[in-house]
C-alpha cells in the first residue's frame, strides 16, 4: 500500500504551517532570484549594441528570442515532472535542476570573454548554451518544488491555498530583489558611464556580472535545500509516487472523478494562456516601452529600466499575505470563491491593467516616435498594480488547484501541464511584442486588454460547470 501521503510523510497541525514550507519558500526565493535576475537583463542584453555590451540584435528579433526562451522554460517541466513522478522523486529533480541552471548562468557570465564565431540566431554559442541549460534545469526544478508544497497538506486542508500564496511570496521576494541587484551590477556598478549634454549615461553595460550574481543566488538556494531538507521535510518528495523505498506498487486505473478533475486542469490551462501572454509583456514590450517612452527620472535620479521588473514582485510581497488571509477568512465562513471564478477575476484585472498602458500612449499623443516625449511613470505603476492583483487571483490558486485535482501518481507531470499555458503564452507574447513597432503600442495594448477581459468573463460564466467537474475539490 502506498505510504507517501502528506499525513504519513510529515504530519501537519491545523495551527500555522509546517516548517518545511518555509524551507521551500527560501529555496524558491533564490531560484527565482536567479531566473528573474537573468530575465530582467535578457531583453536589454539582446538588443543593446555590441559597443554597449550587448549583442546588437534588432528589437523584433530580440522579442522573438526572448519569447521562445521564456516559452520553452515552461515546456520542459512536463518532462521533469514525469521523470520525478516515475523514476527519481521530486527532491532529486530539484537538485539536478538547480545545479544545471547555475551552470547556465555561469555560461552567460563567460560570454563576453569568448569568441562570437559560429553565432546561431544571433546568439554566440556560450549564450545559446547558457539559455539551453536554463531551459533544461528549470524543467527539473519548477514543477517539483510546487508539488512538494502540496504534499505538506492533507486533501481538504483549508490552509492549502494560503500555503501556496505564502510560497508565491517566496517566488516574488526573489523576483523583487533580483532586478535590483543584478540590474545594479549591470547598469551601474560594473557599467562604463559617460556624460552626454551634462547628463550621465551608460556607455557600456556590465551584463556579465548580473548573470554571475544570478548564478551565485541559485547555488545559495541549493545549499540550503540540500543541507536542511532531511530535517524539515523528512521523506516528503524523496521517492517517486507509486514506489515505497524501492518497492513498486501496482497502479489502479483512473476513476471517473479523477478524469473529470484532470479535464478541468486542461480546460483552465487553455484559458490562462491569454493571461500569461499579456502578463509576460513585462519582460519584452513593456520593458522596451519603459526604456524609451516612460519618464524614469525621479528626484534627479534616472531609474534603471531593469528595476521596473521588481515592481510587480514588490507588490506581491506587500499584498500576498493579505490575499492569503482573505482566502482563509472566506474559506472558514463557507464563502470562498471557486477556483474558476478566482482565475476569471484575475484575467479581468490583468486586462484593466493594460488599459492604463493605453492611457500612457494617449498621454504621449499616440504612437509618437520622438523619445523626448515621455509618459508619466504612474501609468506604468498602475498597470503593474492591477497585474499583481490579477496574478494573485490566478497563479498561486492554479498551483493549489493542480495539487488538489491531480491523481497522486501524476501530480508533478500535471504540474508540468499547468506550465504549458505560459509556454504557449510566452511564445505568443514574443510575437505580440515583435509587432508593437509595426502595429503601434496603442493598438497592441488595447487588443491585449480586450482579449484578456473577454476570456476572463467567459471563464467566470462556465465556472459552475467546472466546479461540478471538480467533485468537491473546487
Amino acid at each position: 500500500m502506498q505510504t507517501t501521503s502528506a499525513v504519513r510523510e510529515q504530519p501537519s497541525t491545523q495551527q500555522g504551517h509546517p516548517p518545511g514550507l518555509y524551507l521551500l519558500f527560501f529555496t524558491e526565493m533564490w531560484e527565482r532570484f536567479s531566473y528573474y535576475g537573468m530575465r530582467g537583463l535578457l531583453m536589454l542584453y539582446l538588443s543593446k549594441t555590441a559597443i554597449e555590451g550587448g549583442l546588437g540584435i534588432d528589437a523584433a528579433s530580440a522579442s522573438l528570442i526572448y519569447g521562445y526562451f521564456t516559452g520553452f522554460v515552461y515546456l520542459t517541466p512536463i518532462i521533469g515532472g514525469w521523470l520525478a513522478d516515475k523514476y527519481i522523486g521530486q527532491r532529486r529533480a530539484i537538485l539536478i535542476g538547480g545545479l544545471t541552471m547555475a551552470l547556465g548562468q555561469f555560461f552567460l557570465f563567460m560570454q563576453p570573454t569568448l569568441s562570437t564565431e559560429g553565432a546561431l540566431f544571433g546568439l554566440p554559442w556560450p549564450t545559446l548554451l547558457g539559455l539551453l541549460l536554463l531551459i533544461l534545469g528549470n524543467g527539473f526544478f519548477k514543477p517539483n518544488i510546487s508539488t512538494i508544497v502540496g504534499k505538506l497538506y492533507e486533501q481538504g486542508d483549508p490552509r492549502r491555498d494560503a500555503a501556496f500564496t505564502i510560497f508565491y511570496m517566496g517566488i516574488n521576494t526573489g523576483a523583487f530583489l533580483a532586478p535590483l541587484v543584478c540590474g545594479y551590477f549591470a547598469e551601474d556598478l560594473f557599467a562604463t558611464k559617460t556624460l552626454v549634454n551634462g547628463a550621465e549615461q551608460v556607455a557600456s553595460y556590465g551584463f556579465r556580472y548580473g548573470f554571475l550574481a544570478a548564478g551565485v543566488g541559485m547555488l545559495l538556494g541549493q545549499l540550503a535545500f540540500n543541507l536542511l531538507g532531511k530535517r524539515f521535510l523528512g521523506d516528503v518528495g524523496m521517492y517517486p509516487e507509486g514506489r515505497n523505498e524501492g518497492t513498486t506498487v501496482e497502479k489502479a486505473p483512473l476513476t471517473k472523478e479523477e478524469t473529470d478533475r484532470m479535464a478541468v486542469i486542461f480546460i483552465i490551462t487553455l484559458f490562462v494562456v491569454f493571461f500569461w501572454a499579456g502578463f509576460e509583456q513585462a519582460g519584452s514590450s513593456l520593458t522596451l516601452y519603459t526604456d524609451k517612452f516612460i519618464d524614469r527620472e525621479v528626484g534627479g535620479f534616472l531609474i534603471p529600466t531593469s528595476w521596473f521588473q521588481s515592481v510587480n514582485a514588490g507588490f506581491i510581497v506587500l499584498l500576498g499575505a493579505p490575499v492569503a488571509a482573505l482566502w482563509v477568512y472566506l474559506g472558514r465562513r463557507g464563502k470562498d470563491l471557486s477556483i474558476p471564478v478566482k482565475m476569471g477575476l484575475g484575467m479581468v484585472l490583468l486586462g484593466v491593467g493594460f488599459l492604463f498602458m493605453v492611457g500612457a500612449v494617449m498621454e504621449r499623443g499616440g504612437d509618437v516616435a520622438d523619445q523626448a516625449i515621455k509618459a508619466s511613470i504612474w501609468w506604468l505603476l498602475a498597470t503593474y498594480f492591477f497585474h499583481t492583483i490579477g496574478e494573485l487571483c490566478l497563479s498561486p490558486v492554479g498551483l493549489s488547484m493542480v495539487s488538489r485535482l491531480s491523481p497522486a501518481a501524476l501530480t508533478s507531470m500535471l504540474m508540468g501541464v499547468w506550465f504549458l499555458a505560459p509556454f504557449v503564452a510566452q511564445i505568443a507574447g514574443g510575437y505580440i511584442a515583435a509587432y508593437v513597432e509595426e502595429l503601434g503600442a496603442l493598438k497592441v495594448f488595447g487588443l491585449i486588454a480586450g482579449f484578456v477581459i473577454l476570456a476572463g468573463l467567459i471563464l467566470i460564466a462556465i465556472a459552475k460547470k467546472l466546479f461540478h467537474m471538480m467533485h468537491g475539490r473546487g
